[in-house]
């Protein structure tokens, strides 16, 4: 079951990457965290995973030799990811520039509060 958990997490970053433009670490990395239990170096791992080739190939090498990449997961979050990022990319076109801006203003305030003030 924990595989619809990551799946959701991969779509729901896809979304809001294609969406906003931004790096799907904004998300995963605090889900990966909060919602699955990794640790940061597991998180921070996991999501260079999915975006292996060619941006994190080197980046992914070092924390698998550390034993932080969960590639079972990573797959997961990526099928999700590439869904969101169509779903995402098409909701932005929906929104005027002003909307957009503003929503993802209010999107990194409620990401940063949660990072800071999570246990």
């Amino acid at each position: 079951m924990k595989e619809l958990l990551y799946l959701v997490l991969g779509l729901s970053a896809g979304t809001l990457s294609g969406m906003f433009g931004i790096g799907g670490a904004t998300i995963l990395i605090p889900g990966l965290v909060f919602l699955v239990g990794l640790t940061q170096h597991e998180a921070q791992g996991t999501t260079l995973a999915i975006t292996l080739l060619p941006i994190g190939l080197l980046g992914v090498m070092r924390y698998f030799h550390s034993g932080h990449v969960r590639f079972y997961i990573a797959a997961f979050l990526c099928a999700g990811f590439l869904i969101g990022g169509l779903l995402g990319a098409n909701m932005a076109e929906t929104f005027s520039d002003v909307v957009l801006r503003k929503a993802f203003g209010v999107f990194l305030i409620i990401i940063a509060l949660y990072t800071i003030f999570a246990k």
